[in-house]
């Protein structure tokens, strides 16, 4: 385990992300023209916790222009023990970093929470943070899957018809959600909470929010976790490639759990068998939703369900019930009825400007398509097919692209990657750190389920050693798998 010692870092970083074609934040825009505050008052939920806001630009490039109040909640560190603030960066896209504060701050160790205070924010166009809204039929036509060169056609008119009504409902935010300005908005909190450096943790979608920020401000790093790490490097046959064999080795290490534990009410059956038949009744459109009355589950659905239960292994019981109770389920083709608002929040705008994920035509939708069922044969379809119909057609180029990492921090940046994660890939993590070089550390989990801090007591310990004492793990480093309990 290696203690990280200061040094400098000067006009090197800035050559650098100049040469990747990145633009580090300006002087202007880096330095407050006043320091912003934070007015922290009891949460109204629940008074142990303080929540406030903080006034923003909507354009970063127009400081002086239009504001937004960014929504944050935070818990204090015992003063006689305190080291500064924790700042959390929430997953999704569309995560609660308020809500994780105020409900769910206990996913950090106590020592931490004596350490540091526990902040986190609803990420602008989210939550409560000015969220983009948009026209609830609008959003209901964008099809799970696309059928047909004619649908394709129409997802895309569709889509600009939304663009247009999310843009109009939402303001000028709507066009500036992307993780580079959420990055500026993270370097605004420091200065608020009136932190020289930042410390970072970053789950999931979170991570490239940390990643973003690591490249504009890489001297103001103190340290930074990246848990269940996203790989924004890469196009749009990858991103699909890689999320198929990702869900489909969990869904793997499932069907092997319940071939070897009593605990699973499909011990001893062909489970693989079992979720076939279920797949070909969805695709027959004949499978009910046990869960949802008069709601009749798509194959996209069945595949999106199942992949979300493989987040924790404490689930994967609750993922064998639920196959047993389809498979009892009556025929039905009844649909659910839509919401009777006009209007919904939509979260995952901020993706489309993060990434750009081209299709060119309805031919090449069905080669995804098919190549994802063969890498994927049981979770045929992953999340980010998804990703490409809700996108489908937004202008180019988008506001944070994918590239790769240009990182130049003073602490590497710290992995904690799951093996058997079945959402960020553990293959994702290693290209990241092969991106961040030697301002990288990867720290490996054996085990299963999306992240690894809460589930792994030896996790919880290496990043608590980094992020309280800078202790970054040696190379290599690892913790076993922790058996799922039920």
């Amino acid at each position: 385990m290696l203690r990280v010692r200061k040094s400098a870092v000067g006009w090197a970083v800035a050559l650098a992300l100049t040469a990747a074609g990145l633009t580090p934040a300006s002087p202007a825009a880096a330095r407050q023209q006043s320091a912003p505050t934070i007015d922290w008052r009891p949460c109204a939920t629940d008074a142990s916790a303080e929540c406030g806001t903080l006034s923003l630009p909507v354009d970063w490039d127009r400081p002086r222009g239009e504001r937004f109040d960014l929504s944050l909640a935070r818990r204090v560190a015992d003063p006689s023990t305190r080291q500064g603030a924790l700042v959390f960066g929430p997953g999704g896209p569309g995560d609660s970093g308020v809500d994780r504060v105020v409900n769910g701050s206990s996913r950090f160790s106590a020592d931490l929470r004596a350490r540091f205070d526990i902040v986190s924010f609803d990420p602008r166009g989210t939550g409560g943070s000015h969220p983009v809204i948009c026209a609830r039929d609008l959003l209901a036509r964008q099809p799970q899957l696309i059928a047909d060169q004619a649908q394709f056609d129409a997802v895309l008119a569709n889509n600009t018809l939304l663009r247009a009504d999310c843009r109009a409902r939402t303001g000028a935010l709507y066009d500036h959600v992307d993780s580079t300005s959420a990055a500026r908005d993270l370097d605004a909190v420091r200065a608020a909470l009136g932190e020289r450096q930042l410390t970072f943790h970053g789950s999931s979608y979170g991570t490239v929010l940390g990643q973003r920020y690591a490249e504009l401000y890489p001297d103001r790093v103190r340290a930074m976790v990246l848990e269940a790490s996203m790989d924004h490097s890469l196009g749009t046959r990858a991103f699909l490639d890689t999320q198929a064999v990702t869900a489909e080795g969990a869904f793997d290490e499932f069907l092997a759990w319940c071939a070897r534990s009593v605990d699973c009410v499909l011990h001893g059956r062909d489970v693989r068998a079992s979720w076939a038949g279920l797949h070909a009744r969805a695709e027959r459109g004949s499978l009910p939703d046990p869960d949802r009355a008069g709601a009749a589950l798509a194959p996209f659905e069945l595949s999106r369900l199942a992949h979300k239960k493989l987040y924790d292994t404490w689930r994967w019981p609750e993922l064998a019930e639920w196959i047993v109770r389809l498979e009892g389920a009556a025929t039905t083709s009844s649909v659910r009825p839509l919401a009777d608002e006009a209007v919904a929040p939509y979260p995952f705008a901020v993706f489309c400007q993060d990434w750009n994920l081209p299709v060119r035509d309805y031919r090449e939708y069905v080669g995804h398509l098919g190549r994802a069922a063969r890498l994927a044969p049981d979770l045929r379809y992953p999340p980010a097919l998804f990703a490409l119909v809700t996108c489908l057609g937004t202008p180019t180029p988008v506001a944070n692209p994918q590239h790769r990492l240009r990182v130049h921090t003073e602490v590497p940046l710290l992995l904690a990657a799951t093996v058997h994660d079945p959402a960020s890939g553990y293959g994702w993590a290693r290209n990241v750190a092969r991106q961040l070089g030697r301002h990288g550390a990867l720290l490996t989990y054996d085990g299963w389920g999306h992240g690894s801090y809460t589930s792994s007591p030896c996790v919880a310990r290496a990043v608590d050693a980094y992020l309280i004492d800078q202790a970054v793990p040696a190379r290599g480093a690892s913790c076993p798998a922790v058996e799922p309990e039920v």
